[in-house]
């Protein structure tokens, strides 16, 4: 009968070896999936981290602090000192890049009344927005003094950033 040529990488396979290009391309493809999930996983790992001790560093006191990323959420509990400190916290998690929603599952020690919260427009102040919640614009301190340490400057504030508005009693 003699010798017969056929192609080596094509047809079944029988021992378990050789790969088609196809498959080889499919299986670095799954391999380089797999491994940017796990480097994607890693990063929203690390940002969790670094919002965890800005939380710190800014001095809000939480016990057993814990921030995970899923997506474009973060999802933070904890125990807060109060109200305040809750609000704050998820105002730092929530105005930063690439967080579009945070799902607060923390507990308040100390109780207290819940703010209102105001997202800044174009051309918003503090004084528009004291104006706006307490119809007095002279009172825009009690709204800079409700957002430190996040807010340094009263004159420093962004469209899309989201501001705690105190109640008055």
């Amino acid at each position: 009968m003699g010798l017969f040529s056929f192609i080596k990488n094509a047809g079944a396979k029988v021992f378990g070896v050789g790969k088609t290009d196809t498959e080889e391309k499919a299986q670095a493809q799954v391999a380089a999936n797999k491994k940017a999930a796990a480097d994607e996983l890693k990063a929203k790992e690390a940002g969790a981290r670094k919002l965890e001790e800005t939380i710190k560093d800014l001095k809000l006191e939480v016990e057993d602090l814990k921030i995970k990323i899923d997506d474009d959420m973060a999802i933070v509990t904890g125990q807060a000192h109060d109200q305040s400190t809750k609000e704050k916290v998820v105002l730092v998690i929530g105005n930063t890049n690439g967080i579009a929603s945070v799902d607060d599952q923390m507990s308040v020690e100390h109780a207290e009344p819940e703010a209102q919260f105001h997202t800044v427009i174009k051309g918003d102040t503090l004084g528009k927005i004291a104006k706006k919640y307490y119809g007095n614009a002279m009172k825009y301190p009690l709204i800079f003094d409700a957002n430190k340490p996040m807010l340094t400057d009263p004159d420093k504030i962004y469209p899309g950033q989201v501001l705690r508005i105190p109640s008055l009693a």
